[in-house]
């Protein structure tokens, strides 16, 4: 008999206004499933993000069927996994978790979730020249995506030098050479003024940290933007770059798509993406389409 009931859960540092939940939940309803999805949020445990291997044992422990994953933690919880899909291998970041038979695999449903949301919403889009901000779990999912759907070439900018350099090496690993460069901050100016689009994969204007990643000032007509965040949709970087002619995605398809995959793995269920998405603008306002 196929299994009907389901915990799960959502590790990382201010998840609070995780629409992650709702998603699920909704979803699991109207396909007629017991599905508790629950948030575990180190902010509010007082843990540092190297606790997430504690976490995620006790959640095994616990009988939970899987985890998702944010930030800061996709990178830091593989040491603690027992095995790790070819993608999330691929990308070195995971942002869900499978418990099955005492294991726990860690897969990346940011990849599929974010190239799904770029098709739907930005599908006209020139992409020879794409600058990207922030190198991280997140950052590694979306510029893999990025080049997956056809960038010609993706810069790759991060506070972070080494974690940038450490990214571009790994693209160019996968795609060919020349597919990807790192780039200092102090250098988006220049790479801005050439470039076809900027994807912004920071924190940076998520609930628990607001304002904008960049100066509003190097924003353009011509410039498409599109953003991860979605906590809120909204974002300070997305209501700049309208205000700068610039067409815009917003993060919310990506959390639908992503989240939709999730659900798949968890469950061993279709999940109805449409419907999801329509969860989306219902839980969060419009999501994305170009503005």
């Amino acid at each position: 008999m196929a299994k009907d009931s389901f915990l799960v859960g959502l590790i990382g540092a201010g998840v609070g206004p995780s629409l992650s939940p709702a998603l699920h939940e909704r979803e699991a309803d109207r396909q007629g499933l017991r599905y508790l999805y629950r948030l575990i949020d180190i902010d509010v445990l007082g843990a540092r993000p190297e606790a997430v291997g504690e976490l995620v044992r006790a959640a095994r422990d616990l009988g939970f069927d899987g985890l998702n994953i944010t930030h800061p933690c996709k990178q830091l919880v593989i040491g603690h996994l027992d095995a790790l899909a070819p993608q999330a291998e691929a990308l070195g970041a995971v942002n869900t978790v499978v418990f099955e038979n005492g294991r726990a695999t860690g897969h990346n449903t940011d990849v599929t979730g974010f190239a799904a949301s770029f098709a739907r919403g930005l599908p006209d889009v020139p992409l020879e020249r794409v600058v990207q901000l922030g190198a991280g779990g997140a950052g590694a999912a979306v510029a893999h995506a990025m080049l997956t759907l056809g960038a010609g070439r993706v810069t790759v900018v991060d506070a972070l030098a080494d974690r940038a350099a450490g990214l571009a090496a790994a693209l160019n690993r996968h795609f060919g050479e020349g597919r990807a460069v790192a780039a200092a901050p102090d250098r988006l100016a220049p790479l801005l003024a050439a470039a076809d689009g900027l994807v912004h994969a920071t924190p940076t204007g998520m609930a628990a940290h607001p304002g904008l990643p960049l100066s509003a000032g190097l924003l353009r007509p011509g410039l498409w933007v599109a953003e991860v965040v979605y906590r809120p949709l909204e974002t300070e970087l997305l209501r700049a770059a309208r205000a700068s002619g610039c067409a815009t995605l917003d993060g919310g398809g990506m959390a639908a798509f992503q989240a939709a995959d999730a659900f798949r793995l968890f469950t061993g269920r279709e999940p109805d993406a449409a419907r999801m998405l329509a969860d989306i603008e219902d839980l969060a306002g419009a999501v994305g389409t170009p503005k």
